[in-house]
């Protein structure tokens, strides 16, 4: 099976400490796990994840562990679901600031080149909108 890795970079006008913040806490709006169905999430190296949301009539589960987080700059992760095929991709989220901005990238490597591996993108898309949005308000 061929292999592809994403990108996504948004520049967001908020401190790197803040962003770092959100992004671990799914109580936060604009955190990756707010508002999902169910999550389970304890961000410590080699802590697990679980979460599940409903897309298009369908719930799709998602499962990782947490390889590397060094507050505020870098988050790093597994990601499995149906859409990685059960294969067990990594999710890494760079945060690095720059005066009164930050740019934060999230690079989703080892994900099925097929629709649904590609549609990763647009999901990350809008949860870096969904974070910079919550960080403007």
């Amino acid at each position: 099976m061929q292999l592809i890795d994403i990108n996504v970079t948004r520049t967001i006008p908020a401190l790197a400490e803040k962003i770092f913040d959100v992004w671990i806490d799914p109580k936060r709006r604009g955190s990756p796990w707010f508002g999902v169905e169910r999550v389970i999430l304890r961000p410590v190296v080699d802590g697990l994840f679980y979460f599940a949301v409903e897309h298009e009539g369908q719930k799709w589960h998602h499962y990782g562990r947490f390889m590397r987080i060094e507050p505020p700059w870098l988050i790093q992760y597994t990601w499995m679901s149906q859409a990685t095929k059960g294969l067990e991709s990594i999710v890494t989220v760079t945060i690095e600031e720059l005066e009164n901005e930050t740019h934060v990238t999230i690079k989703h490597s080892g994900l099925p080149d097929d629709e649904l591996g590609g549609q990763h993108k647009e999901g990350w898309t809008w949860i870096l909108s969904a974070l910079a949005e919550s960080l403007s308000v």
